[in-house]
């Protein structure tokens, strides 16, 4: 008997602190939906309330329309896209290698070459990568984004990739060796049907880091034209004021894409982690 009231106490304890820290989380999103929903006098009030007298969408056409944000938007998804892809296609690739030839030299190089990698944060690189650009003569052109988010993604995109490779049997590619497919034929036709939900966890993470950068659009990036859309929240905060209603309204659209697009793809997603997270 004790013991199942010591059970529900824990779990009680437990749930009361989940709960507590689901409301930390949440309640930043939450206030910046409201304040995007506020006019500029209760945005401004001296005593900030959870209600809204008069709601409004006057902040999201001003965003949308007055500050051309379509266009950052459509800018961020292009350069999302393209980096997504190309760290797809190098992943996949690079993890099969890592998966199937673990054992050779040059592969455990650039395992490990990988790994190191991952232990240099990214502002480290960004006036080697700026000077590197410009002597390219690619500074100001999406190029530059997508090489320098697609450079900063692959290493974990392979070891996501690799690991769902490792729980793939090899009986299925002996098979299908077998039957006279060749390495590549295997990989497109035998292994990447059955690796969906990895491919799709693999490439939501990419295109999320690709979406929410931005140190590099902001250094590399400094035309409106070209701007990409988390840089371009900046434009809100001046030196000497801030637009509070634009700011969180930019923020809100800036996080809606990645929410829908992750509501829609969460079974892959999760499903991709779990199958890579056990090796059998």
């Amino acid at each position: 008997m004790g013991s199942k009231k010591t059970r529900a106490a824990v779990s009680a304890v437990t749930y009361i602190l989940i709960s507590i820290l689901a409301v930390i989380c949440v309640f930043p999103f939450f206030w910046m939906l409201i304040s995007a929903l506020k006019p500029k006098d209760e945005i401004r009030s001296a005593v900030p309330s959870l209600l809204i007298d008069n709601p409004t969408i006057d902040n999201f056409r001003r965003v949308l329309v007055d500050n051309g944000f379509l266009t950052y938007i459509k800018n961020s998804f292009v350069v999302s896209l393209a980096a997504t892809l190309i760290s797809m296609i190098i992943a996949v690739l690079a993890g099969y290698a890592l998966s199937r030839y673990y054992r050779k030299r040059i592969v455990k190089a650039s395992n490990f070459m990988m790994m190191l990698s991952q232990m240099i944060p990214g502002v480290l690189l960004l006036v080697p990568l700026y000077m590197i650009m410009q002597q390219m003569h690619m500074l100001e052109t999406h190029i530059s984004l997508v090489l320098a988010y697609t450079t900063f993604v692959i290493p974990l995109c392979t070891f996501m990739m690799s690991s769902f490779f490792d729980t793939v049997p090899i009986d299925l590619e002996e098979a299908a060796e077998i039957d006279g497919c060749s390495k590549a034929k295997t990989l497109i036709r035998v292994i990447l049907p059955v690796s969906i939900p990895s491919l799709i966890s693999t490439g939501l993470y990419a295109f999320i880091n690709a979406w929410n950068e931005f140190m590099f659009g902001y250094v590399l990036i400094s035309s409106d034209k070209l701007r990409t859309l988390t840089p371009a929240i900046m434009l809100f905060k001046g030196a000497n004021l801030v637009d509070w209603g634009g700011l969180m309204a930019a923020s809100v659209i800036s996080v809606l894409p990645v929410t829908i697009i992750f509501l829609f793809l969460q079974k892959y997603f999760l499903a991709g982690l779990m199958s890579g997270s056990v090796k059998g």
